[in-house]
């Protein structure tokens, strides 16, 4: 397998962490997200959209990192990364789908980049990242407010705990006081106890800066 990514791309961490967990090899392959290198033809050519991650697996080119990460569990279902139970299942999806699919977009690298075109200064558009984060994260710390833990949903991680890892990495760098939210905290400190999670850690990717 070929994993494209770049080490601070919060969608490629997720992916970095559900390969370590299934033990599974692949060859990362870096694209420089600030230098536009996955603007590039050659990498259009792999994802049109020209975004990371984008996973090269039995002849094919899978995109988006919630649909890479459900097939790898679905191909490769030891450690499970869903609950059995379909209700379970359907909350575990709902916590990581409110960071991947309404947090992290809105304060991504193409939507910040977008802001300062419009001309906002570099301070308001650091305030919006930090906003985005804050509303994403207050409600997860409401969804998993009731569960035991120590991660998110239960004593194992899964797809939520895959989410929640790189979105607090996001929050802290644009200056969000994650003290707020200590549920999730508690997740956090569970899952850095796990190899899989630390050596999928955007300082520890060859790439790193």
């Amino acid at each position: 397998m070929k994993l494209h990514g770049y080490f601070r791309s919060s969608a490629s961490y997720r992916v970095r962490i559900a390969l370590n967990l299934k033990g599974l090899g692949a060859e990362h392959l870096p694209h420089h997200l600030r230098k536009g290198e996955q603007c590039a033809p050659a990498f259009l050519a792999i994802n049109p959209q020209g975004l990371v991650p984008a996973l090269e697996a039995e002849d094919a080119v899978l995109t988006q990192s919630l649909a890479i990460i459900e097939w790898l569990d679905e191909t490769h279902p030891e450690p499970p990364l869903l609950p059995k139970d379909p209700l379970r299942r359907a909350k575990v999806r709902a916590f990581a789908m409110a960071l991947a699919c309404d947090t992290h977009p809105v304060q991504n690298l193409k939507v910040l980049a977008r802001l300062r075109q419009l001309g906002l200064p570099e301070e308001r558009v650091t305030e919006w990242a930090a906003w985005a984060n804050r509303e994403g994260l207050g409600a997860c710390e409401t969804l998993i407010a009731a569960e035991k833990g120590p991660f998110c949903f239960g004593d194992t991680p899964t797809l939520a705990d895959l989410c929640l890892i790189p979105q607090l990495a996001n929050a802290r760098r644009f200056g969000v006081d994650v003290s707020a939210y200590p549920r999730l905290l508690k997740a956090e400190t569970a899952a850095k106890g796990v190899k899989a999670f630390a050596d999928a850690a955007p300082d520890k990717q060859p790439d790193a800066e």
